[in-house]
């Protein structure tokens, strides 16, 4: 008989980021229902307060901007010196704009190059020894279906999350003899209030979330909770020959 759903994450202290909404809320809750203990990071903290008071386990909540060194830094060593040391570090916090090339302005590059590349790295930079130290462990990065196939209206979006599936492997290579494996999740089109954020920008935002819905061939949204099993799954030692991968939850899209 294998371990328990509720239990297979037993022992595990977690860190995720962007943990107060969306997709990173669904894995900060799944990873507890599996009995880890889990870092809330979000630089909106009254939110990642708001999704810990929630759950029925262990938790810290640290305000964090993935931008910033200090931050990225402080998060590792507060996990560290509160629980002893880090097994799963999920790197989740992400924006994005709807726009062409032509259209994206320098300041929304930026920011979303900030934000999903720049964070993405500073996570793994400081967590990775970390999980070395405690005998190895898990990384989770968040890529997309933007990394693999093109998106209309989202090409520096693409940019972005195809950059942290490349750093995704590279790390993986990088650090699997230390026992530290490197993988990330390219979700479709999830049901989050980032939706609705993108597509207040259009003439008729009903008409472009059902084209957005529409992208899918099962016909609907991935809902964040089938992200978050997936996440579960990457961090657990199930999936001990898992290194390097890019595990696709969207519903069909890149089948085409």
């Amino acid at each position: 008989m294998g371990v328990g759903a509720l239990d297979r994450l037993e022992g595990k202290r977690a860190i995720v980021t962007g943990a107060g909404s969306g997709i990173g809320r669904a894995i900060a809750i799944r990873l507890a229902s599996e009995s880890a203990r889990v870092v809330l990071a979000d630089l909106d903290e009254e939110a990642a307060e708001s999704v810990a008071a929630g759950i029925d386990g262990e938790t810290i909540v640290q305000r964090t901007d993935v931008t910033r060194a200090e931050d990225a830094e402080a998060l590792v060593s507060r996990a560290v010196s509160e629980w002893g040391g880090l097994d799963v570090m999920v790197n989740n916090a992400g924006v994005g704009a709807a726009a062409t090339i032509v259209d994206t302005s320098e300041e929304d590059y930026e920011r979303m190059m900030d934000v999903c590349v720049r964070g993405t790295y500073l996570g793994m930079k400081y967590a990775i020894p970390a999980i070395r130290e405690a005998g190895g462990g898990s990384v989770v990065n968040m890529s997309s279906v933007a990394a693999l196939v093109g998106i209309a209206d989202r090409a520096l979006y693409c940019a972005a999350k195809g950059a942290i599936l490349a750093m995704t492997r590279g790390a993986a290579v990088d650090h699997v003899g230390e026992g530290v494996r490197v993988n990330c999740i390219a979700p479709g089109t999830v049901d989050t209030p980032w939706i609705d954020r993108i597509t207040s920008g259009y003439d008729d935002p009903a008409e472009a979330r059902k084209n957005m819905q529409a992208r899918q061939p099962h016909g609907r949204f991935v809902q964040p909770e089938e992200i978050a099993a997936m996440a579960a799954y990457l961090a657990s030692d199930e999936s001990a020959s898992v290194i390097g991968a890019c595990m696709i939850v969207d519903g069909g899209v890149t089948a085409r």
